[in-house]
């Protein structure tokens, strides 16, 4: 998908999660791409996993609590960054045995959007506001 268009509380649009009262507070799931389970299945990718935004260099898993900020060229979209993604055993299925377990305490986080916007494939620039 060349890009998404994201809204502020709401999610993706498009997405099974946009705009679903139990899945606001984690319609955007968001993983880092160096924790795909590559070495179960080499074409894993955001479609098995169940994430909705794959990012490069950066440690997702380690924001949990803060604001991050994604700007790919049609400005920033901001995120707060609720939770875990913690994996179920649909990632065996989908991807191979022991990919549940590859992708603990890496599957990514469950975030709210805090701003509308465009996100689109390719380079993005990553801020991070500390939390308070």
């Amino acid at each position: 998908m060349p890009e998404i268009h994201v809204r502020s509380r709401l999610g993706i649009v498009g997405d099974r999660y946009f705009a679903q009262p139990a899945h606001r507070d984690a319609s955007v799931t968001i993983m880092s791409e160096e924790n795909l389970p590559t070495g179960i299945d080499p074409a894993a990718g955001l479609q098995q996993t169940r994430r909705n935004i794959l990012l490069r260099g950066v440690d997702i898993d380690a924001y949990v609590g803060w604001t991050v900020c994604l700007d790919t060229g049609a400005g920033p979209v901001v995120f707060a960054v609720n939770r875990a993604a913690r994996p179920c055993a649909w990632m065996d299925a989908v991807i191979g045995p022991g990919a549940q377990r590859a992708m603990r305490g890496k599957g990514g986080v469950r975030c709210t959007p805090l701003s509308d916007g465009v996100l689109r494939t390719g380079r993005a620039d990553f801020h991070a506001v500390s939390p308070s």
